[in-house]
């Protein structure tokens, strides 16, 4: 982190969570300082598995980027497993799903649109990211089109047994992004124009694609540039650190978020739809918009549809399974408004992305969707 004021600001943040867990009794309080705090080891989490990823190499690196892009938001929900607040865990996977396909993605297009007239991004990569939003739909939907008929033990059955088969989906398509179709899907994030030239030449500069779950590297001409920040060593330091961190403001979030939520008045689904999703994500959230804004809409588009399917197709079915080893089983049947929420985003973000290629008032669309479904949670 090159700003002078990030390392104090996170010291001082986990100093006041700190204080205010063992010495105040106020859990709004103890709420409020635990997402500052966790904001912040967030983002360095991200920015060691950069650095981690850096000298790990293009492959290696990308199974780092994938396993621990989604770090925060698998802890906190890993937390949430085991206090069985199973509705708030399922919203909270919905939240994180449709704030990746709508507002990271609609912020990055508009953004980035707003100084390219058009970006353009790998067609291929695009197609298949659509696939696998499907895949992701179908695979929520299915438990919940099937309740009915079935007894408890049978739904937990099923669950697993589609939890199994996503896991599987997402590590075939991590090995077909990065080793088989490597050179198809593009060797690295998108090449930068040779004049940053805003609206005026956007078209002279089409962008390259990024394989799949590994936009979050840095790209090989940016790295000859600036280079990870800190050493091999400082960098796995910092993401032991980091990570037990994030694990430890989540437990505390975690321990206070139903009181805040009674108290303000507010649904676990509301709660777990946008404030914990959009908190687990930040770091992403402003990757991904620093990226198009430099022209980089491949990497962006992967940051935030690459996280919607880590989220679908792993962090998903990992809490199914961990939800076993803590004693308190966890189905996936997602609720009507769930379900209804992310194949509405699925929808519009495949549309979008579909043909390769975004500008700024796509960007306010998937924005718009976003006020819709947050106004439409807030209200149930």
């Amino acid at each position: 982190m090159k700003q002078k004021w990030f390392l104090p600001l996170l010291i001082l943040s986990t100093l006041l969570s700190i204080g205010a867990h063992f010495f105040l009794h106020s859990q709004p309080i103890q709420f409020a300082t635990a997402c500052l705090s966790l904001l912040f080891w967030a983002a360095l989490l991200g920015k060691a598995t950069e650095s981690v990823a850096h000298y790990a190499g293009e492959r290696l690196g990308g199974l780092l980027n994938a396993t621990f892009g989604n770090a925060a938001e698998l802890i906190i929900a890993f937390f949430l497993v085991k206090a069985g607040l199973f509705d708030m865990v399922k919203a909270s996977i919905t939240g994180s799903i449709i704030g990746n396909l709508l507002l990271v993605l609609g912020l990055s297009v508009l953004f980035g649109g707003l100084r390219y007239k058009i970006q353009r991004f790998n067609t291929m990569l695009a197609g298949h990211n659509a696939s696998l939003m499907l895949l992701a739909v179908i695979a929520l939907f299915i438990p919940a089109a099937f309740i009915k008929g079935l007894q408890g033990k049978e739904v937990h059955i099923l669950s697993l047994s589609i939890a199994a088969a996503l896991i599987i989906g997402y590590f075939l398509w991590l090995f077909f992004s990065l080793v088989t179709h490597r050179k198809e899907l593009g060797d690295a994030v998108d090449g930068l124009p040779e004049e940053h030239s805003p609206l005026d030449e956007p078209e002279r500069s089409p962008a390259a694609g990024t394989p799949a779950f590994a936009a979050a590297t840095a790209t090989a001409e940016n790295e000859e540039e600036e280079g990870p920040e800190w050493s091999k060593g400082v960098s796995l330091l910092l993401l032991l650190v980091s990570t037990a961190f994030v694990a430890l403001q989540s437990e505390w979030l975690v321990h206070s978020v139903e009181a805040v939520a009674h108290a303000l008045g507010w649904s676990e689904l509301f709660v777990g739809a946008f404030l914990i999703a959009i908190i687990g994500n930040a770091a992403e959230h402003s990757a991904a918009v620093f990226l198009a804004m430099k022209n980089r809409i491949g990497a962006a588009v992967e940051i935030a549809i690459g996280s919607s399917l880590q989220v679908a197709l792993f962090v998903a079915p990992v809490l199914v399974f961990a939800s076993y080893l803590v004693g308190k089983p966890m189905d996936l049947v997602f609720s009507g408004y769930e379900l209804a929420a992310i194949a509405v985003s699925a929808f519009i973000a495949s549309s979008i992305s579909r043909d390769g290629s975004t500008n700024w008032y796509e960007g306010v669309l998937l924005l718009l969707v976003y006020i819709i479904l947050g106004t439409a949670f807030f209200v149930v």
